[in-house]
């Protein structure tokens, strides 16, 4: 008989389910199983005195074993879980589990070190199912607008952008470099004319950082697109984007989000508050006594995106904060400049970093003068070339889809938001 999901059991319809055993309870008169799948959970119900045979098998059944049961739904008022018990007439014992090693109280290295136990539970299910909508509704509206995915590689023969924060690999007899962006491919895609693309795939950042919000892979979500007027149209896309994307969240998983985790998901409006790096440093000195010396006010610290949303949330009402006009020393070199400031931004979202973003510079003469200032030039020769030969107008940004769903979720770190976390101490499992 075909499985059935145990959120499409129909009472008095003979079913065959299959799921992990979540508790084995053994009375003096009933095994009771509660047996979960992805979709959800049921009370397997087994009387000793008229199912011997089954009661005697179902008890080999401990937690974390995988179990598939024939029988019928059944309407028992006395069942929590909404009434549903299903009664089986016959038991198949796929595997047989050994003593879990680690329970919810463990301690999230340990957990990490058994992660494909610490993923059967409910909540973390649930993650990594908000975080495939997240992703799938940006995929959504980027088609819908015309976007192509592409795929760029991840070993490259250069170290990108600044040529540290890489990791080194022997690649035959010579060097390579695993990616730490998409970047310069994603403008390759503008200049084979293109126009609208995005990327969804693997990030790699050798940085030895051991915050809640760094990791050595992530998954990361990367757009760019041509014929662009200025830096507001990244802006407007990603405002655009995220309200998209915020939304479907909200249908799917709103009041499971709320229910599990305590957090509402809140769909934004356009468009989102904007502020000068300068102006954020005074509003925080302002408002909250917030101060740091005025030259290490070319960057945001940890602590002044933290309070940026409590800046925003008061200023404007907005969880989302853009903060524009960085110095030109602090950006990249192939960001645009006007009157030497440069066309980007950073989007801070519940006072964490969520993207750069920008207006890139597509002409070959001044893209090579500004990477020269940076002291790049072999590294980035091949990147170049991509100019050479004429290049639209573009902009674009990048996410990071574990960090999205951490503060989505209002998790504590990123090892939870990840399927794998790999950070400087970590390469297994």
């Amino acid at each position: 008989m075909e499985r059935t999901y145990i959120q499409e059991l129909e009472f008095n319809k003979k079913s065959t389910i299959s799921g992990c055993v979540e508790k084995l309870r053994d009375t003096r008169y009933m095994v009771f199983i509660v047996l979960k799948d992805i979709t959800g959970n049921v009370q397997v119900s087994i009387e000793k005195e008229k199912q011997p045979k089954l009661a005697q098998e179902a008890v080999k059944a401990v937690t974390g074993s995988f179990v598939t049961f024939e029988g019928v739904l059944q309407q028992n008022e006395y069942v929590k879980n909404g009434g549903k018990e299903f009664i089986p007439e016959s038991i198949c014992i796929e595997s047989i589990a050994e003593a879990l090693p680690i329970d919810a109280n463990s301690h999230i290295d340990q957990k990490l070190n058994y992660r494909w136990i610490d993923l059967r539970s409910e909540k973390n299910t649930l993650i990594f199912k908000v975080q495939s909508v997240f992703t799938n509704a940006m995929r959504e509206f980027l088609n819908q607008n015309n976007f192509i995915e592409i795929h760029t590689p991840k070993l490259i023969g250069a170290a990108s952008e600044s040529g540290s924060e890489v990791f080194e690999v022997k690649y035959f007899d010579t060097k390579a470099y695993l990616a730490q962006s998409p970047q310069f491919y994603k403008q390759m895609a503008m200049a084979s004319g293109f126009e609208r693309i995005y990327e969804s795939g693997p990030v790699f950042r050798a940085e030895q950082s051991f915050t809640n919000r760094h990791s050595t892979e992530f998954s990361g979500f990367d757009l760019e697109f041509s014929y662009i007027s200025s830096v507001e149209d990244v802006m407007s896309l990603e405002e655009d984007l995220l309200i998209f994307a915020l939304k479907k969240v909200k249908e799917a998983y709103g009041e499971k989000i709320k229910e599990v985790f305590g957090t509402e998901v809140i769909v934004p409006t356009k468009p989102f508050p904007r502020m000068k790096l300068s102006d954020v440093y005074a509003s925080l000195k302002e408002l909250y006594g917030y101060f740091i010396p005025e030259a290490e006010q070319n960057d945001l610290t940890t602590e002044a995106e933290k309070l940026c949303f409590k800046l925003a949330q008061e200023k404007f009402g907005s969880e989302f904060l853009f903060v524009t006009d960085y110095p030109a020393e602090k950006r990249a070199f192939y960001h645009m400049r006007k009157n030497g400031v440069p066309q980007g931004y950073d989007l801070i979202w519940r006072g964490v970093e969520i993207t750069t973003g920008a207006q890139r510079e597509h002409r070959y003469e001044i893209l090579k003068q500004q990477a020269e200032e940076k002291g790049l030039k072999k590294d980035v020769e091949f990147y170049l070339e991509f100019f050479k030969y004429g290049c639209p107008p573009h902009g674009g940004f990048g996410l990071g889809l574990d960090r999205l769903t951490m503060l989505l979720l209002g998790l504590s770190s990123l090892k939870e938001a990840e399927f794998i976390f790999r950070g400087p101490n970590r390469l297994n499992p």
